[in-house]
């Protein structure tokens, strides 16, 4: 098995797949490959700023990795503010940090023990707020338009959804159109579609 890792990582002595000892085949060639690619993208694209004026709800996000995902996305499309509530791990937890690969040091993020409470506050501050959830009067993604700033999207619990209380907050819910079997997407991977498309408008 030939596979890439990184010198500070205490368990490369260790196949992960056999546990058998490892050796080097190429030192630095991969990592220089892969910064001198990373470095001719950015050329390439132009920096987007962030976002002060969009924020992400996470209401009651059970899975750390799921939280931490959802944090690298924020960041990645803009966001410059996440709120997580109930019990949604913060970045004090290892495994959010991993996910989030440094993202959490770069979002603002402050979290809410009642995201009922925290989202009448940014409404009475004259936030919008946009649901993400599969119900009656839910929209199909593709008709999501550019939200009054500032923007909230509030993303829900794994197995429960987004809290019915928050829900009446919305200004306007939508759900991602699904063409299998299942009804819903991984909560993490949702965020980043809604994300995707705030970001195209």
């Amino acid at each position: 098995m030939r596979y890439p890792v990184s010198g500070r990582q205490p368990q490369a002595a260790r196949c992960p797949h056999c546990l058998g000892e490892t050796f080097v085949v190429e030192s630095g060639a991969l990592t220089r490959e892969h910064r001198e690619h990373r470095e001719r993208r950015e050329r390439k694209t132009p920096y987007l700023p962030i976002s002060a004026e969009r924020a992400v709800i996470l209401d009651n996000i059970r899975s750390a990795w799921n939280a931490g995902s959802i944090l690298r996305s924020a960041e990645g499309f803009g966001f410059s503010r996440a709120y997580l509530c109930g019990v949604t791990p913060t970045p004090e937890h290892d495994a959010v940090r991993k996910t989030a690969l440094g993202a959490e040091d770069s979002i603002a993020w402050t979290c809410h023990k009642d995201a009922v409470k925290l989202a009448q506050e940014l409404k009475q501050n004259g936030w919008t707020l946009y649901g993400l959830e599969e119900t009656d009067s839910a929209a199909p993604l593709y008709e999501m338009e550019r939200p009054r700033a500032p923007m909230a999207l509030i993303v829900g619990n794994e197995i429960c959804g987004v809290d019915p209380g928050l829900l009446a907050m919305c200004e306007r819910i939508f759900y991602i159109p699904m063409r299998g079997k299942k009804r819903s997407f991984n909560v993490a991977m949702a965020f980043s579609a809604a994300a995707y498309a705030l970001q195209a408008r």
